[in-house]
């Protein structure tokens, strides 16, 4: 960390223990990835003078889990990670049935995936469930002069 240099807010949100209102990014690494949760999980449309931003991942919340489902999913994601992170180069991105038993590990506290902190996040409202899907998505920065990449877990 570079004597108190941040770059914004943390993603999932938290109490700053520092005296800011919220916890703040402190690496390059942590902001890149608030920043693709934040477009990832915001509802396209639903920002003021940006309506393109965000996806339509709450749209599939209750479409049948199939190729068809998943290709468009694949799709909307990596178009707006395109359109508002062109530095963010997609390396792999799988979508597949979510296993119970990885949910209820993480539930219970035993988080095998991700070093220290979480990669995994949830669409609010959805819960261990036989029709929550596990999107995975490895990236890496490709404007950086040190190579980062990273992944990211979302369950819908």
């Amino acid at each position: 960390m570079a004597q108190g240099l941040t770059y914004g807010l943390n993603f999932p949100f938290r109490d700053s223990r520092k005296g800011d209102y919220l916890q703040l990014t402190e690496l390059e690494k942590q902001e890149i990835k608030a920043d693709l949760i934040h477009l990832l999980l915001t509802r396209k449309g639903s920002r003021y003078f940006l309506p393109a931003f965000g996806t339509r991942l709450y749209e599939f919340l209750f479409e049948p889990f199939d190729g068809l489902t998943f290709s468009a999913i694949e799709s909307d994601i990596r178009d707006a990670v395109q359109q508002f992170m062109p530095n963010l180069l997609i390396n792999n991105l799988t979508i597949e049935p979510a296993d119970p038993q990885e949910e209820i590990d993480i539930a219970t506290g035993q988080n095998i995936i991700g070093s220290g902190e979480s990669s995994i996040y949830r669409v609010p409202g959805k819960g261990t469930s036989e029709y929550t899907a596990k999107v995975r998505i490895d990236y890496a920065v490709t404007n950086s002069a040190f190579a980062q990449s990273d992944f990211v877990i979302i369950n819908i």
